[in-house]
């Protein structure tokens, strides 16, 4: 009996030894699974990494090219002003130098050109559609247009 239950001991420390290596093998198994999704996750945040990288990177660029833009339009308008400033002062220079023209200035304006320099404060299409739709007929050739400055 002796041999009997050695062999059964055997087989039991045999079974155990199986169950210990498949059990462990399912583990490693499991481990490798988890490692793979995590270096894939790895992957998948790296390369979003990247993408917002060069994102990142556009809009800096575009931001540097819109500031340098506006920096342009800036001296552009200073430029403006300075030469109307420049303009505005000839003008009445001249207007002290010059009776004829100084006399043309202060005539009033025809009623046409009067009508051109009117402008409504509009929001959108429909509003300056009433608007020129409310201005009236356009007077007669013969009718004589009153002054006005």
């Amino acid at each position: 009996m002796s041999t009997l239950r050695q062999a059964l001991y055997g087989l039991a420390l045999l079974g155990a030894l199986v169950l210990l290596i498949w059990v462990q093998e399912t583990r490693i198994d499991v481990a490798e699974g988890k490692t793979e999704q995590a270096q894939d996750a790895a992957k998948s945040a790296r390369d979003d990494a990247d993408r917002n990288l060069k994102t990142a990177n556009a809009l800096a660029d575009t931001l540097k090219q819109e500031r340098d833009a506006q920096s342009t339009l800036r001296g552009q308008q200073d430029q403006l002003r300075q030469s109307l400033a420049k303009r505005e002062r000839t003008i009445e220079e001249l207007k002290l130098e010059n009776d004829e023209l100084r006399d043309w200035a202060t005539q009033l304006l025809p009623d046409a050109a009067r009508r051109l320099r009117e402008r409504p404060a509009l929001t959108g299409a429909a509003a300056y559609r009433d608007w020129l739709s409310g201005r009236g007929a356009v007077p007669a050739a013969g009718d004589k247009p009153h002054q006005q400055r």
